[in-house]
């Protein structure tokens, strides 16, 4: 048993390397992209300053159209456009791209329920000393939201943590590959344990990290 696992440390290094590497990825797009698309489908809702009907229904309908996929079937389904983009469809790179477009409308609708929290009265106020849209985004928003935002970005982490065990199984590599590869069809069960005992290990780190620092910054 220590043999196998002992040989195999390369590879683990690797598979946690192409982890990462996915997350990393898949989070930057979110909050790049998802996070001001969530700011928008709060501005644009029914009651806010940007209110507009047209644009809020068809943003929820492109958001809740790519949340509804299973992340399986989307990772089939965008082959051909990873393809084109990096050139390939297996790798870490190219089970990012399915990742990315699956972070951005998960994340966006994080960061709208966010700030649907944060105290109307506080916005109206900002509202009647003549703050502007933007200072009302950074200043007001950002600033009240921001506890619950590492939070949301936490839950965002620990669930494309098992997407990217996901991707494994299509030649995304990762965790997931190398358990694919030597626990289900070498039935080397050890192998099996150790990279779930390393995937709990992760979100239980990625989850202290994000609680921790979510309490720092909630100044409540």
């Amino acid at each position: 048993m220590f043999e196998n696992l002992i040989s195999l440390l390369p590879e683990l290094g690797t598979a946690v390397l192409q982890t990462f590497t996915m997350l990393a990825i898949g989070l930057t797009a979110a909050v790049v992209i998802g996070g001001p698309l969530g700011i928008l489908l709060f501005l644009v809702a029914d009651g806010q300053s940007l209110q507009n009907r047209p644009l809020a229904v068809v943003l929820g309908w492109l958001v809740n159209t790519i949340r509804s996929f299973p992340f399986i079937i989307l990772l089939v389904a965008l082959v051909p456009f990873t393809r084109f983009l990096v050139g390939t469809s297996i790798g870490p790179l190219a089970a990012a791209v399915p990742l990315s477009i699956a972070a951005i409308p998960y994340f966006a609708r994080l960061v709208e329920q966010n700030f649907r929290e944060v105290p109307r009265g506080v916005i109206e106020a900002a509202h009647a000393m003549g703050a502007s849209e933007l200072q009302i985004i950074f200043r007001v928003l950002l600033v009240e939201a921001r506890s619950g935002l590492v939070l949301a970005l936490t839950v965002l982490a620990i669930s494309f943590l098992s997407y990217s065990a996901v991707a494994g199984v299509v030649g995304g590599g990762g965790i997931g590959d190398l358990a694919i590869r030597y626990g289900y069809y070498r039935f080397q069960t050890d192998v099996m344990f150790i990279t779930v005992a390393l995937l709990i290990a992760l979100v239980q780190l990625i989850q202290f990290t994000g609680n921790r620092v979510a309490r720092v910054l909630d100044k409540r």
